[in-house]
C-alpha cells in the first residue's frame, strides 16, 4: 500500500483535450517565473490550506502564530470565517492585509484566501442574504443565479477575499441528505443552467482576467456528494456509472467549460472507490478529457479520511502520496501545517514525483495570477458602495417572491382577504433562523436571529402586511434551544384556543437550520408535535394554510389533507417573510415550481425522471409486483393566482439528425383575472431505447410574464445532442426512432434519422 500513491501517479496517461480555459502567454509567463524561484519547501506550502482560527489567540490576530505559518511552513492558502461566525467587511478586510503583508515579506508570493459564500455574503456580516440555491431553482429563472452571482462577488471583494467555495452543485435526488437545500434540486439541465449562471456571474467573462468585483469559484462538491446510499452526509455513494456521466458529471464539465477556477471534492467515495484517490475522476475526466488547468481542493480535512475511515492509505504521508497523485492540488487541512512537510518528505523520497508537484503549484499559481493578486494583493476596498444596499436586498425579496410555491390552494383560500383575521402558529413562525438555514453567518446559521434583526420573520411580515389587530400569535411548538433537532409542545391548547377568534390559521412548519451531517435525520416525517399541532388546529374547522419552511421535503402526507393551502418556502432568506406576506395578500403572485419530487410515502423516495419500468400496474402472480408512482407533487409543480393555457406546439423539424438544432414554438395565453408569471418547461420522452429509458427528462426551460388575457409565443431550442444518453459501454448514444416533446399539457413526436456513438466522453462539447 505504501506505493500505491507512485502507482497512481504512474497510471495510464492519455492524451489532453483542447483546454477549456484558453492559455493566455502572460499568465503562463508569469507562473514560470515565480514557479523557477521556488524550493521545495515552498512550493509544498503552498500546496496546503489552514483554518484562519489557527492565526488567532483569544480571538485576536496572533501576528506570532502568522509568520510561523507563512515563514517556517510556507502555507499559502487560508480559508473560514473569522471566529467561526460573520464579520463586518472591515475586519475580515483588515485581517487578511496582514497576511499579505506578512506572505509577500516571507514568500514573496500572494496568499490566496477563501470562503463559503452560499447564498449571498454568507460570512460578511454587513452583506446580503438570498434565498438558498433550492430557493433560487425553484424560480425557473436565470436571472436570479446571475443577481446572487454578482452580490456574492462584489460584497466578498469588499471584504479582501478573492475566492469563494460556492456554487454547490451537487443534484439533490435524495431528500434524506442533508445538504439538498444547497443544491439546485434534482435535476442535471437545470442545475447546470443555474449554476453556470452563477460562475460567469461570479468570475465575469475572462477566467484568465478576474476583475475586481469578480472572484475566483470553487464549484463543489465533486461529485455524486449528493448521492449517499444511506442518505446520510458523507457516506458512500453508489451510482450507475451512465448516471455518473450523463447526470452527475454534467453540471461540472458545464461550469468547468465556462471557466471555472476551482473545484472542491466530494469528501466520500463513489462505487467504492474515495474520490479523493480517485484518478480516472480527478485526473481523467476533468484534467486530461477537459484540458482544464484550474486548481482541485480537498473538503475540510478530507485526506486524512483517506487512512481514518476510509482504510486506503496506511497513515497521513501515504493519503498525502494517493490523493495528490491522484490529482489533489491543495490539501485543505485545517488543523496540520505539519502536512506541507510531509509533502517535500514525499517528493524527496519519489513517491510524489516532482512533475506532479510543480503540475500542482503551477495550478495554484495560476489561479492566484488569475484573480491579479501579485498586482494587488491588497486594494483600496472603501469604494464597494452597493455592499449590503438596496439594489442587492430588492434582488434578494424578489427571488424570494418567485421561489415560494404554492402547492394547494382549495377553494381559492389565497390570497387572503383584507381584514382577514389570522392565526400565526408552528415552530417555524417568528424565526429568522428557519428563514435562512445553514450558512447562515454561521455555518450552522444558529446565530441568524442575532444577525437579522432588522429583517422580518413570517410572524413580523404578516403583521406588517395585515395590520397587528388582525394577527394573533401562539407557536404551540418551539425548537429546543440546545438540542436543535428536537421540538417541544409548549401550548397547543392555547394555539387551539386563540384559533377561535381567527378566520383562518397560518401553521408555519418544517425543520429548524442545520448544515452537513449534524442535519442528518433517520425519519423524514415532520415532526410528532408539528403533526399533532396541525391535528389539533384542524378539529376547530378553521381553514388552514400550511407553511412549509424546511431545506427538505419532511414527509406530510398524513396531515396534507387537513390544510386548504399549503405552501413550500423552503429557505427563502431574509427577505422571505416579506415575500410570503407579499403572496398570501395578493400584491404579488406565486410563480415556483418544485425543483425536486415531494415525496408522500417515507420507503417511496423517487425523482421525476425514473425510468419507465419503474411505473406499472400491479402484476398478477407470484409476486404482485408494483411499482406504481405515488408523490405528494412532482417536479415543477407549482399554483398561480391565475391560470395559463398553451396551445399550437410546433416543431421546427419533425425529422432530425444528431447535427441538427431542434426549436419548438408554443404560444402561451394568460386566462386568468390576474397577472402573472409562468415557467414554460419543455421535456423529451425516448419512445424506444437499446437501454431503459427515463420516462421524461427536462431540456429547456424559460419564464414569461403575462397580464390578463395576453399571450406569447414562446421559442425553446433543444440541439439533438440533448437527446443522447450513455450506453452500457460508457458511450454517448444517439439511437433512430421517435421522441414526444411534451409542454404545458401538449405533446409533439419527432423522429431522429440516425443512430450516432461517439467516441468522446464529451459530446456537449
Amino acid at each position: 500500500m505504501l506505493a500505491l500513491g507512485t502507482l497512481l501517479a504512474a497510471g495510464c496517461d492519455r492524451q489532453a483535450g483542447p483546454r477549456v480555459i484558453p492559455a493566455d502567454a502572460r499568465v503562463e509567463e508569469q507562473v514560470e517565473k515565480v514557479l523557477a524561484g521556488m524550493s521545495l519547501e515552498e512550493k509544498a506550502g503552498q500546496m496546503v490550506q489552514i483554518n484562519v482560527s489557527a492565526l488567532f489567540t483569544d480571538g485576536k490576530l496572533d501576528e506570532s502564530k502568522l509568520r510561523t505559518l507563512v515563514g517556517q511552513y510556507k502555507i499559502g492558502s487560508f480559508l473560514n470565517a473569522i471566529n467561526d461566525q460573520a464579520q463586518p467587511h472591515n475586519v475580515v478586510a483588515d485581517v487578511i492585509r496582514k497576511i499579505q503583508e506578512v506572505s509577500l515579506e516571507e514568500l514573496k508570493i500572494p496568499c490566496i484566501y477563501g470562503l463559503d459564500e452560499i447564498h449571498g455574503a454568507t460570512y460578511i456580516a454587513d452583506g446580503v442574504l438570498f434565498p438558498q440555491e433550492v430557493n433560487l431553482a425553484a424560480t425557473f429563472n436565470r436571472e436570479h443565479a446571475a443577481h446572487m452571482g454578482r452580490a456574492i462577488a462584489y460584497e466578498t471583494r469588499a471584504a479582501m477575499v478573492p475566492w469563494v467555495f460556492s456554487p454547490v452543485m451537487d443534484l439533490g435526488r435524495d431528500p434524506r441528505w442533508s445538504r439538498m437545500w444547497e443544491s439546485w434540486g434534482e435535476d442535471c439541465f437545470l442545475q447546470s443552467e443555474m449554476a453556470v449562471t452563477e460562475v460567469l456571474a461570479m468570475q465575469g467573462a475572462d477566467p484568465n482576467h478576474i476583475g475586481p468585483e469578480n472572484v475566483g469559484v470553487s464549484i463543489k462538491h465533486y461529485m455524486a456528494y449528493g448521492a449517499p446510499w444511506t442518505g446520510k452526509d458523507r457516506t458512500p455513494a453508489i451510482v450507475n456509472p451512465a448516471d455518473l456521466r450523463e447526470k452527475y458529471f454534467r453540471p461540472f464539465k458545464e461550469c468547468l467549460e465556462a471557466g471555472a477556477l476551482n473545484m472542491m471534492i466530494n469528501s466520500a467515495s463513489i462505487n467504492g472507490v474515495p474520490m479523493h484517490a480517485n484518478r480516472e475522476l480527478l485526473t481523467g475526466w476533468v484534467k486530461e478529457d477537459l484540458g482544464w488547468d484550474g486548481m482541485m481542493v480537498t473538503d475540510w480535512a478530507d485526506i486524512d479520511n483517506l487512512y481514518t475511515r476510509e482504510h486506503v492509505a496506511v497513515d497521513k504521508k501515504d493519503a498525502l502520496a494517493i490523493g495528490i497523485n491522484a490529482g489533489i492540488d491543495m490539501v485543505m487541512d485545517p488543523y496540520d501545517p505539519e502536512a506541507a512537510v510531509q509533502i517535500a518528505e514525499l517528493a524527496r523520497e519519489g513517491r510524489i514525483p516532482m512533475a506532479r508537484i510543480d503540475d500542482a503549484v503551477r495550478r495554484i499559481l495560476r489561479m492566484k495570477v488569475r484573480l491579479g493578486l501579485f498586482e494587488h494583493p491588497v486594494w483600496d476596498n472603501s469604494g464597494y458602495t452597493e455592499l449590503g444596499g438596496e439594489t442587492f436586498r430588492a434582488q434578494a425579496l424578489a427571488a424570494a417572491v418567485e421561489s415560494e410555491v404554492l402547492l394547494k390552494n382549495e377553494g381559492g383560500l389565497l390570497p387572503l382577504r383584507k381584514g382577514t383575521r389570522i392565526l400565526v402558529t408552528g415552530p417555524n413562525a417568528n424565526s429568522m433562523r428557519t428563514l435562512n438555514g445553514g450558512w447562515s453567518y454561521t455555518w450552522q446559521g444558529d446565530k441568524a436571529d442575532a444577525f437579522a434583526e432588522e429583517y422580518n420573520t413570517i410572524l413580523e411580515a404578516v403583521r406588517n402586511r395585515f395590520g397587528d389587530e388582525n394577527v394573533l400569535f401562539a407557536p404551540g411548538v418551539v425548537y429546543d434551544d440546545v438540542a436543535w433537532e428536537k421540538d417541544h409542545a409548549v401550548g397547543i391548547e392555547r394555539a387551539v384556543a386563540a384559533a377561535a377568534n381567527a378566520d383562518v390559521i397560518l401553521a408555519c412548519v418544517g425543520e429548524n437550520s442545520y448544515c452537513e451531517t449534524p442535519g442528518n435525520t433517520d425519519d423524514l416525517n415532520l415532526s410528532a408535535n408539528q403533526k399533532d399541532l396541525v391535528r389539533a388546529l384542524a378539529k376547530t374547522g378553521k381553514p388552514i394554510v400550511l407553511i412549509l419552511n424546511e431545506g427538505r421535503p419532511r414527509i406530510i402526507g398524513d396531515i396534507e389533507p387537513l390544510a386548504q393551502a399549503v405552501v413550500d418556502i423552503m429557505l427563502p432568506g431574509n427577505h422571505g417573510g416579506d415575500a410570503l406576506a407579499l403572496l398570501l395578500s395578493g400584491d404579488a403572485n406565486f410563480s415556483g415550481r418544485l425543483p425536486f419530487t415531494y415525496s408522500k410515502h417515507i420507503n417511496a423516495l423517487h425523482t421525476y425522471d425514473y425510468k419507465v419500468s419503474e411505473h406499472m400496474e400491479t402484476m398478477d402472480g407470484l409476486y404482485n409486483y408494483d411499482a406504481v408512482m405515488d408523490v405528494q407533487w412532482p417536479f415543477g409543480h407549482g399554483l398561480s393566482y391565475t391560470q395559463f393555457a398553451y396551445s399550437d406546439l410546433k416543431a421546427s423539424l419533425t425529422e432530425f439528425r444528431a447535427g441538427d438544432t431542434l426549436r419548438f414554438d408554443v404560444t402561451v395565453r394568460n386566462t386568468g383575472a390576474a397577472s402573472g408569471m409562468e415557467s414554460v418547461l419543455l421535456y423529451s420522452s425516448d419512445l424506444v431505447a437499446s437501454m431503459v429509458p427515463d420516462v421524461r427528462r427536462l431540456r429547456q426551460f424559460t419564464k414569461v410574464n403575462l397580464a390578463p388575457g395576453e399571450s406569447t409565443v414562446v421559442s425553446l431550442e433543444v440541439p439533438a445532442t440533448e437527446l443522447a444518453f450513455v450506453g452500457p459501454d460508457g458511450k454517448w448514444r444517439l439511437e433512430a426512432g421517435d421522441f414526444r416533446i411534451a409542454v404545458g399539457g401538449l405533446s409533439i413526436q419527432v423522429r431522429c434519422l440516425e443512430t450516432k456513438v461517439w467516441d468522446t466522453p464529451n459530446i456537449y462539447r
